[in-house]
């Protein structure tokens, strides 16, 4: 045991010694590299050494989310890994369970023809979902979405989602004349953009990843923190974010309202020509609640091809529904429950601090948590989470640990914003093979591509004068 700490410990100075000013990336990250190797190799002799009853025991009480002091004490938490060079808290293997066995090719093809056939019955008949109790008052079970309910207030028209559409790509509305909604929110990305975050105006970096629109229609609340209550809502908030697009009402007016092929459209649509934020945010909104799921091999499994699967694809499906706790957030037709939850992510008192739904309540027990995404279409939407880190495997490897734990320093024991990780959160111990079979479902709700291309846009006084 003595020369597993001092391995550690000397792993440790190195990346203490690489955090000095003026020193290379590549030397910081190699020997980050190196204190995950060490700890790597570490973990596996660690848990050489416990006898066949002590990993029994450390799994009860992973399980059981209450290790005691003894088990804190041989697997600290310790900076285990990098992404993007920042740093991620991970527990060490030690206190997860046991990585589960992996099946023989003729099992699992065994288990895939019985699980394609209990799945292939109604929704209503299959295999007892994995709920935990807090999370049943918003469980629902996965299925076809339904139609769009366009709201009373802002009815759909043909002409209303063209204008919209026109708006959504026209740089235009911004302050600057250079952002559209189409640059975080590209067709050709997912309705994303494919950043960690996304750039505003003057090219800021902003804080968060731009989430897809893509069912957007059927979100309960918009943004990663839910402070808008609406598309419309939203498309209003963008518009006049001076970090965002830096618009406003009287630019709008001005811009668009010199512009006849607009000021002829909104008279047609909305009775007037004059130029409102709030008619051009409803014509925005009515575009993207047109912006719905395409088809994927999931819908057509549950539309009755009950080939539409591969066999780990239907493995995953059901480790989803249960072993693997998805269904915990990410349930429904939109794979949401459109609650909010404490995922260890906030970096808390670091340079990445993000309170998340706190920011919007201001109820200390929102800090760090976020809006639980979509996952329609997710293999097409990287990076994720709220601050874009993550590739789809480093996902579902944080998942399968339980997701970061973050303890409290000596000075935060009474800091009542301490951020809570949400307990549905716990390991799981699936195998590679799992995390392969998991990663084929995700796969398998991609859909076939929206080629949307760029509308024409109303011509500005230059170009009508060259004609």
């Amino acid at each position: 045991m003595a020369r597993i700490r001092s391995t550690y410990e000397t792993a440790r100075e190195e990346v203490a010694r690489a955090a000095a000013p003026n020193t290379p990336p590549d030397v910081k990250r190699a020997a980050q590299l190196e204190l995950n190797s060490a700890l790597r190799r570490l973990n596996h002799e660690v848990a050489a050494l416990l006898t066949p009853a002590q990993k029994e025991k450390f799994a009860a009480l992973r399980a059981a989310n209450r290790p005691p002091a003894r088990a804190r004490d041989a697997a600290p938490v310790v900076q285990a890994g990098t992404v993007d060079d920042r740093d991620v808290e991970l527990p060490l293997a030690p206190v997860r369970p046991p990585t589960r066995p992996e099946l023989s090719p003729e099992a699992a093809a065994r288990l895939a023809a019985e699980l394609r056939a209990a799945y292939s019955r109604p929704p209503a008949e299959w295999p007892t979902p994995t709920v935990d109790e807090a999370a049943r008052p918003h469980f629902r079970e996965l299925g076809l979405l339904p139609l769009v309910a366009f709201p009373a207030h802002n009815p759909y028209s043909d002409a209303k989602a063209e204008l919209g559409r026109q708006l959504f790509f026209d740089p235009r509305l911004s302050g600057s004349g250079q952002i559209a909604c189409a640059s975080c929110h590209d067709p050709d990305l997912a309705f994303a953009d494919g950043r960690t975050v996304s750039f505003g105006h003057g090219r800021k970096e902003l804080k968060r990843n731009a989430p897809t629109i893509l069912n957007a229609a059927f979100n309960h609340t918009q943004f990663w923190d839910g402070r808008a209550a609406s598309l419309e809502q939203q498309a209003a908030d963008v518009l006049r974010n001076d970090d965002e697009m830096r618009s406003s009402e009287a630019h709008l007016r001005v811009t668009l309202g010199a512009l006849p092929g607009y000021t002829n459209a909104f008279a047609a649509v909305f009775g007037s020509p004059e130029i409102t934020l709030e008619h051009v945010a409803q014509a925005i909104a009515t575009f993207e609640r047109t912006v719905t799921s395409r088809s994927n091999p999931f819908d057509n499994f549950l539309r009755g091809e009950t080939n539409a699967l591969s066999d780990a694809a239907v493995r995953g499906l059901h480790l989803f529904r249960t072993d693997a706790r998805c269904l915990n957030c990410h349930n429904g037709p939109e794979f949401t429950d459109h609650q909010f939850h404490n995922e260890g992510l906030t970096y808390y008192g670091r340079k990445l601090e993000d309170l998340g739904r706190y920011e919007v309540t201001q109820d200390p027990a929102d800090v760090g948590k976020f809006k639980t995404p979509t996952l329609r279409n997710i293999a097409r939407t990287a990076p994720y989470m709220h601050n874009g880190l993550f590739d789809l495997d480093g996902v579902l490897n944080m998942y399968n640990a339980g997701m970061p734990n973050v303890r409290r320093t000596p000075a935060q024991q009474d800091d009542p914003l301490f951020p809570v990780k949400s307990p549905l959160l716990q390991p799981l111990g699936l195998n590679r093979q799992e995390l392969a079979d998991l990663k084929a479902f995700l796969e398998a709700l991609t859909e076939t591509r929206q080629r949307l291309r760029p509308p024409a846009l109303p011509p500005g006084p230059e170009e009508t004068a060259a004609k």
